[in-house]
């Protein structure tokens, strides 16, 4: 598999996120999923695959914390685009026992009560999401954060079993925010509002001027931390 995925990154170094899009459609069709969070990266890509006229499996994840503003742009962004996006849940029975041994605001208490919480609500229904799957599109950055600056274009993902293409992983904040322009693509209003990286309620600040991208999520926690699990290295 590693000479697969070495293979396959050689093979797109020089790919626009449209040609990478497009192979990894034709070549996994029907066994390929794209989750959205519904941030400018994702919003992104959405506006991408709409570009393809290539059936694909679009998702999100509601964690049953999420901002308004989060459920507003879903329903912009299946209007405009005509895309069905699919929402998972996390499943209750998980939810109130952990809730219910812990505490409704468990992850302030400690980093493994904060993602027990990610696995439960985020990580659990993204498994089922996958089931069945050979290859899950995302919109990772290696801009984003610390921990997603050793990302590659290709991955293998070892807790989904699963090839990961990040398309935009090369892209800096200045292109994308040229391209969302440039394309008139629909952005959640938190992003306007100081929120360039956008999860449940209770986990997300917006940031101050300087800091990292991801300085407003689990703010609380030191940055080698600051992932809810989905992303995990490969």
């Amino acid at each position: 598999m590693k000479d697969n995925i070495d293979a396959l990154n050689r093979q797109f170094a020089d790919a626009s996120p449209e040609e990478v899009l497009l192979w990894f459609v034709t070549e996994y069709a029907g066994k390929i999923a794209f989750s959205t969070s519904l941030g400018a990266e994702d919003q992104v890509i959405t506006h991408m695959l709409s570009g393809l006229k290539r059936p694909i499996k679009i998702f999100t994840l509601d964690t049953g914390r999420l901002f308004q503003e989060t459920y507003d742009i879903l329903e912009i962004t299946q209007k405009k685009y005509n895309l069905p996006i699919e929402v998972y849940f996390p499943d209750a029975a998980r939810v109130e026992e952990m809730v219910n041994t812990h505490g409704i605001n468990l992850f302030y208490n400690s980093v493994e009560n904060r993602q027990l919480c990610c696995t439960i609500r985020k990580i659990e229904p993204l498994s089922r999401a996958l089931a069945g799957m050979k290859a899950w599109i995302t919109g990772l950055r290696k801009e984003q954060s610390v921990t997603r600056s050793a990302a590659s274009l290709v991955e293998w993902d070892n807790r989904q079993g699963i090839i990961k293409v990040n398309p935009l992983i090369r892209w800096d904040s200045e292109r994308l925010g040229r391209y969302i322009v440039e394309n008139k693509i629909p952005l959640n209003e938190l992003h306007a509002k100081g929120y360039p990286s956008i999860g449940c309620i209770p986990c997300t600040r917006a940031i101050q001027p300087g800091e990292d991208v991801r300085a407003g999520r689990w703010w609380w926690e030191q940055p080698e931390y600051k992932e809810c699990g989905l992303h995990k290295k490969p």
